[in-house]
């Protein structure tokens, strides 16, 4: 029985005192069980280690926790979303963000990580690295390295026929410049998308 999207999305809240209010989403409604309870069960865990490293990165008091998500894509079996969690200490300097996010492809039933995206034996890190670096120069962001080399799990999300590959705050850039994010096209790297994963989907004209 094929997976009917979009899946359907709702909003949890979590009120754990004044200080802390987080939001994150919940899928209802899939006729694939499992697969419901799994994507549900992954949410809560990287929600919850999200909200453990806000409070285990300060010694001081947590004065303010925002937590909120985004839902990039929901369409043609590809589900992808952002976490994303503020916390303000007392007396820090300013606050902190972090960003999670996850992709599922609904067709095979699994959670998918960079790799998943790209061939066996592709050389998508080295491919990815260079488009970014591309784009560093078109837009003349001021990074620690002269060249950025991604990580090979690193972070990204879909969002239609495009793969954003992004950056924690600290990570590449200082902190003025927030999340660095690199939208690619699918069409750019079509020569090595898998085309089992989630990114070939988006390849199709329709």
């Amino acid at each position: 029985m094929p997976v009917s999207l979009p899946v359907n999305i709702e909003a949890v809240r979590i009120n754990n005192g004044p200080e802390i209010q987080v939001f994150y989403p919940q899928v209802f409604g899939m006729w694939d069980q499992s697969m419901e309870r799994f994507i549900n069960r992954s949410i809560i865990h990287e929600t919850q280690q999200l909200i453990d490293m806000q409070k285990d990165e300060m010694p001081t008091t947590l004065v303010e926790m925002d937590g909120s998500f985004e839902i990039k894509n929901n369409q043609r079996d590809v589900l992808s979303l952002t976490l994303s969690n503020y916390a303000y200490h007392y007396q820090a300097a300013h606050g902190m963000t972090y960003i999670r996010s996850l992709t599922f492809d609904l067709d095979h039933r699994k959670r998918c990580e960079l790799p998943d995206l790209f061939k066996p034996g592709s050389n998508y890190v080295e491919r990815l690295s260079e488009l970014i670096n591309e784009q560093i120069q078109e837009r003349n962001i001021d990074t620690f390295e002269e060249t950025v080399t991604i990580k090979p799990n690193q972070d990204f999300y879909i969002a239609d026929k495009t793969l954003v590959i992004y950056f924690q705050l600290y990570e590449i850039t200082p902190y003025v410049f927030g999340f660095p994010m690199f939208p690619i096209s699918v069409y750019s790297i079509e020569d090595i998308i898998n085309e089992d994963g989630p990114l070939a989907p988006m390849l199709i004209n329709n």
